[in-house]
């Protein structure tokens, strides 16, 4: 450090400007890699902390302040594909419920049947279980005629009219059997 015109103070740490810039930059891409929605104000933050820093009688090159505004862009367009890919995977999740949905819809009329699993509580409430802590259940049957499809969040399940009387909503998940027969 044999120019005290390129030193930077922090916390009573004398660095070389060029060596407290290498960490600005390292601590900045650690921001960003960390948390993307800080991108684009950590490096603001650093190239203006670059700027405040520099010596005005030994300025930095302007190549390397355009080598990281390219960085920057390039971690932009990054950002703008992760967030269109998403979106595509939106579409293409709506495009298979919507199939899903008509493929139900032709079970409308059918036997079903299919299980409900329960967890065992006591009289106040309180969930029952075994020897390992592990929480005890039920499983019980039930068959029905398909009445309808509906999609609550997201996902789609069937309405079955049950052979008591009583409506229920059934996850695609606990259906057993479509169709008469065992």
């Amino acid at each position: 450090m044999a120019n005290t015109l390129n030193t930077v103070t922090v916390d009573g740490v004398t660095y070389s400007a060029e060596d407290y810039a290498k960490q600005q930059t390292a601590a900045a891409s650690s921001a960003v890699n960390a948390n993307s929605a800080l991108g684009k104000d950590a490096f603001l933050q650093l190239l203006v902390t670059q700027m405040q820093y520099q010596d005005p009688l030994d300025p930095q090159d302007n190549s390397e302040y355009l080598s990281q505004l390219a960085q920057f862009s390039a971690l932009e367009q990054m950002s703008n594909v992760a967030t269109a890919l998403e979106k595509t995977n939106t579409l293409v999740s709506n495009i298979d419920t919507s199939m899903l949905v008509g493929q139900l819809s032709g079970m409308i009329g059918k036997d079903l049947q299919w299980t409900s699993t329960v967890a065992v509580t006591n009289s106040d409430g309180t969930a029952v279980t075994d020897s390992n802590g592990k929480a005890k259940t039920t499983t019980t049957t039930y068959e029905g005629t398909v009445t309808g499809v509906s999609i609550s969040d997201g996902s789609p399940s069937i309405i079955a009219k049950g052979t008591d009387g009583q409506t229920y909503k059934v996850a695609i998940s606990d259906i057993t059997r479509v169709g008469t027969g065992s």
